[in-house]
């Protein structure tokens, strides 16, 4: 499926990884929708796309995990530019240090990094169905393959919108929908350094565990590798190839992995607080 003269829609696009990967589609032939809970930042990423390539992006400031708003945004879609091909689910949050201290902050990570994605294949999908052809990609982490120290939150979403999207391939991937899943490790964005930023050991241990354990990348390099992937229509994305090994060392002796990640854990722990 090519990316040329289709139409996109890119959520959580006011930066980061989403606002990369909305001026590489552009870059590419596509036309976009940006969607960001921040609508300042939507339209400065669709301002600058359209400096270069006029009338090929447009912002909207939305929430994504309300379905309301999922539909809003795939109407808006529709009518400046016609039918969604692409749907990026790119939208996410850090979700609280450690277990957290109520529901609502793990209800929120789960209706931004999980629901979220449910809500919008549950809108596309018949229309997509009808077409034959459709293309969901799903931002998840390798947090959702691995674990997220210092995350409960976060590693249990993650881990979600892996499987979400697994079975969105599985049940739909002979009827023409196809489907990718992004698991990178460290990228240079805001969510990257939510955690040393929280004044929480556990929350700086966090962001110690992913930029020690492989480079960090830049959105345009992960949005480069993003966009190859789907060229391919490869289901697992993986900007950092070391996860691949990590996630065999861990499914091959599971007890040993579980130890070894309890030890990282206490020297991360033991760096922050000295």
């Amino acid at each position: 499926m090519q990316v040329a003269g289709k139409i996109a829609v890119v959520t959580g696009g006011g930066g980061g990884i989403g606002g990369a990967l909305a001026a590489r589609l552009v870059r590419e032939g596509a036309r976009v929708v940006i969607a960001d809970l921040d609508a300042d930042a939507a339209a400065s990423v669709a301002a600058a796309i359209n400096e270069s390539h006029p009338k090929s992006a447009i912002a909207m400031g939305s929430d994504v995990s309300d379905i309301a708003q999922i539909e809003a945004l795939i109407a808006r879609a529709e009518a400046e530019f016609g039918p969604v091909d692409f749907y990026f689910a790119n939208a996410g949050v850090a979700g609280p240090v450690g277990i957290g201290d109520d529901d609502a902050a793990w209800a929120t990570t789960i209706d931004v990094n999980l629901q979220a994605h449910v809500r919008a294949a549950r809108l596309l999908l018949p229309g997509w169905l009808d077409r034959g052809e459709g293309y969901f990609v799903s931002t998840a982490s390798a947090a959702g393959l691995l674990t997220q120290i210092g995350s409960a939150a976060y590693s249990v979403t993650k881990h979600a919108a892996v499987g979400f999207a697994e079975w969105l391939s599985v049940t739909y991937g002979d009827r023409g929908i196809r489907v990718s899943c992004l698991c990178p490790m460290g990228v240079e964005t805001a969510l990257l350094r939510a955690g040393e930023n929280s004044g929480d050991a556990l929350g700086a241990a966090a962001t110690r565990a992913v930029t020690s354990a492989g480079a960090v990348l830049t959105p345009d390099e992960v949005a480069e590798i993003v966009l190859a992937a789907i060229d391919d229509e490869r289901f697992l994305i993986l900007p950092h190839p070391e996860v691949l090994d990590m996630y065999r060392r861990k499914g091959g002796d599971y007890d040993r992995w579980l130890s070894g990640m309890r030890q990282y854990q206490q020297r991360l722990l033991d760096s922050a607080t000295s």
